[in-house]
Parts: structure tokens; sequence; C-alpha cells
């Protein structure tokens, strides 16, 4: 029944009171009673009593993408001969915790309309859809009668594809700065050559091959190409460090979600992508290769991982990176240190990487604690605890030089700009020819 039912009811019942101390009442409050009867009665018979019947579906994404905005859509259809307001309830994964989900509408007879929703999925994992409730009413608004669709659904959440699908599209355009990536200075050349070709305009004079001009008559200039098949290998801390959230996705799922786009990246740049995770031991790994297959191991790989709450090894991570990688190669270690003590116990194991390697440390801005400290205090404890939230601001710069002062790579970013700085970093690196 819906609330005009009952608004209407509650009406009668109070005038019936009434008419104890006016009892004129009595004989209009009868007529008003008996015709809401008949109209209870007609809507009973509209919406259960004839032909006409509502259909309606759900059509879900084969998979959800971890923290991105995934469509849903539900298409519904009126086979009544009159409009009918409909109100749709669909029985949403417990993972979101939305218990007053509704969406509410107007169909014609024998319309059909499509509604959809977005849902935001913070947690990797298979998630359950229950049933499609809609509730239909007649132009009274008396009576609603549910109609029950479809069963219930398993959907997996990846890491976000979406975003791998964003930059895929726009990494080699030059729309590229739409997304916030720089455009990065090369400096001198890359080490490969590619091919000697006819001087055009705008060809670097410094490049001329004069052999190959003297034989063929004509300015022949040698081109080069950005190195190909170098390893580039995410490394993802998977200790208690990363379990902390920003936003509703954890720093884990922030590193995941990076390194499926900048492992793509990198196999398009003709680079070869892997990864693997370490807490107390090192495990999820994909040797880096360029195949056509690679992209779905590494995102099947990230599916499945997860923190154990365990304290990070690195003297583990080091022994394992010079038994296994004998090629000097990228490796991109996302991290997160709070203070400087904590820095230096890892530091050694840092250094020794990085006399092998090409690493860049990422580690992670508290943004929280950024937007509490720019609050204006009202009280002298709110004075107390912003001077503590400074100082841990402050731990983090100290990381940052102390990282830079022994010759390793450091990014230090906010949770929300990983992916964007991370391609960043990567393709400036490509440019300058570091690796």
């Amino acid at each position: 029944m819906e609330r005009r039912f009952f608004v209407v009811l509650a009406a009668i019942i109070f005038g019936f009171l009434a008419a104890f101390i006016f009892p004129n009442l009595l004989g209009p409050l009868r007529i008003v009673f008996f015709l809401f009867l008949v109209a209870v009665v007609a809507d009973a018979l509209l919406l259960f009593g004839s032909k006409g019947t509502l259909t309606a579906s759900r059509v879900l994404p084969e998979k959800l993408s971890n923290g991105d905005k995934n469509p849903v859509v539900i298409t519904v259809s009126n086979g009544y001969l009159f409009r009918l307001g409909i109100k749709v309830i669909d029985e949403l994964p417990f993972q979101f915790q939305k218990r007053d989900f509704e969406l509410k509408d107007g169909l014609n007879p024998g319309g059909h309309k499509q509604l959809q929703y977005t849902l935001r999925p913070t947690e990797r994992g298979v998630y359950t859809f229950g049933y499609l409730n809609v509730f239909a009413t007649t132009p009274l608004q008396l009576l609603c009668r549910r109609f029950q669709f479809g069963k219930a659904e398993e959907v997996p959440v990846y890491p976000s594809f979406l975003q791998l699908k964003k930059y895929d599209l726009m990494a080699f355009s030059n729309r590229l700065f739409e997304l916030g990536l720089k455009k990065i200075r090369r400096i001198g050349h890359t080490l490969e050559f590619e091919q000697i070709k006819e001087y055009v305009q705008g060809d670097d004079i410094r490049d001329v091959n004069w052999k190959a001009t003297a034989k063929s008559n004509r300015l022949m200039v040698n081109q080069y190409q950005d190195e190909k098949s170098q390893p580039i290998y995410s490394v993802i801390d998977k200790g208690r460090v990363m379990k902390m959230p920003f936003e509703g996705l954890t720093l884990l799922d922030y590193a995941i979600n990076a390194t499926l786009v900048i492992s793509n990246i990198a196999i398009k740049k003709s680079d070869k992508a892997g990864m693997f995770a370490f807490s107390n031991r090192t495990e999820n790994r994909v040797v880096a290769e360029r195949r056509s297959s690679q992209m779905r191991l590494i995102l099947e790989t990230l599916y499945k991982l997860e923190t154990n709450f365990l304290e990070s090894d690195f003297s583990r991570l080091y022994i394992d990176i010079k038994r296994n990688i004998s090629q000097r190669s990228l490796l991109l270690l996302y991290t997160n240190f709070e203070t400087v003590d904590a820095l230096h116990r890892q530091l050694p194991y840092l250094q020794a990487i990085a006399k092998q390697h090409l690493l860049v440390v990422v580690f992670f801005e508290n943004t929280e604690l950024q937007e509490f400290v720019s609050q204006k205090p009202k009280t002298t404890y709110q004075i107390f605890e912003q001077t503590i939230a400074e100082k841990f601001i402050h731990e983090k710069k100290l990381v940052v030089n102390a990282l830079r002062k022994h010759g390793i790579q450091t990014m230090l970013t906010k949770p929300e700009e990983l992916t964007i700085n991370t391609i960043n970093r990567y393709l400036e690196i490509k440019a300058r020819g570091l690796l």
C-alpha cells in the first residue's frame, strides 16, 4: 500500500472522531469513506485483475572496475493499458552497504524505459546481486504491486581496467596533457639506432650521416628510437603499511591499479612488463615479458593479491631480486614510510638494489593529515593535534631527502594521483635514457 492510502485513511478516521463533537460531519464522512473503498477496489482491480503486466531486466557488466564508477542498466517495460508509476529497488551486494537504494520514474502504456545508476566498488573479489524488485502503482496511487525479476548474479571486481582503457586510448596521442601527463624534453639521443633516412626540415643537423650522404648524393640523417625490450617491474609491498585506506581504497589497491596501467603502457612502448609482491617473502611473480597474453596474466595476478598484515622484509626482497633479475631493470617499488626511522632500517637494502637496477621508490602523502592541518584550530588541544600532524608531514619530506641523498629516485604522491605520476616518471626515464 502506498503512502496516499494511509494519509486518506488517517484523515477519514480523524473525521469520524471529530463527528462525535460535530454530528453534522457524519453524513458526508460516510460518503467519503464509501468513495474511498470504491477507489481502493478499483485500484486493486487495475493492478491485479487486468491482463497487463510489467517486465524488467538488469544488465550487469561481466566484471566491475575497482575504484571506478561502473554503470548498471535496468530496462522496464509497461504492458498495462494505463500509465504506471514505478519504484525500482535493486538488491545490491552487501559490500556497498546501501540500504536506501531506489529509483523512481513513470512509464506510459506500452512504453519502455532504461534506468541507469553507477556503483563504485572499493574491494576486489566476488560481488553478489540479489533480485530486482519493481513496485508499480496506478494514477490513483493507493495500492502498489510488487514484481520480482531475475536471480542472484555474481560479478567479479577486478583492478581498475577502466583506467587502463582510458590511458591506453590516449597514451600515444597528442592529447596526453588532458590527462595531466607532462611533456618531457629529450636530452640527447637514446642509444638504439633505427634507420638512415633522407633529411627533412626539422631534423637535427648533428645526425647527418656523411658517408650515406656521399653515396646517395642526398643529405641523409641517422634516425634513433627509444630503446626497446627493457624490463619494467612493479614491486608491490603488501605488508600491513599498505592497508591504510584513502577514499575507500587501500594503498595496496591504489598500487595495484597503477601497476595495471603502467604495465600496459610499458608493453605498448615495446618494453617488457612484469611484477611481483612481497611482505615476509616474495610471491605473486610475473616475469617481465612482451607477449600478447602478458596483460591478462598480470590482471589475474593482481586480482588475487591481498595483504597479509605482516612486517615487510626488505632483506628478502633484495636477495630475491639479486637471484632472479639479472638484467638491469626499472623497479617501481610501491611502499610507504611514515618516519625516517622506518626508512633507515630498510635503507641499506634499497641502496644495494639501486646499485644493480634503476630503483624508483614510490610512497604516499597522507592527504587526510594535510586537510586536518589546513583547518583553523579552535582549542588548545586542536593546536596540539595539528602540531603533531605537521610533524608527520615533515617526516615524509625528510624521507624523500634521505633517499635522494643516497642516489635513489623517489616519488611522493597523493594516492589519487599515483597512476598519472607513475606514468610521468616512466616517460621521463625513457626520454632521458636513464635505464
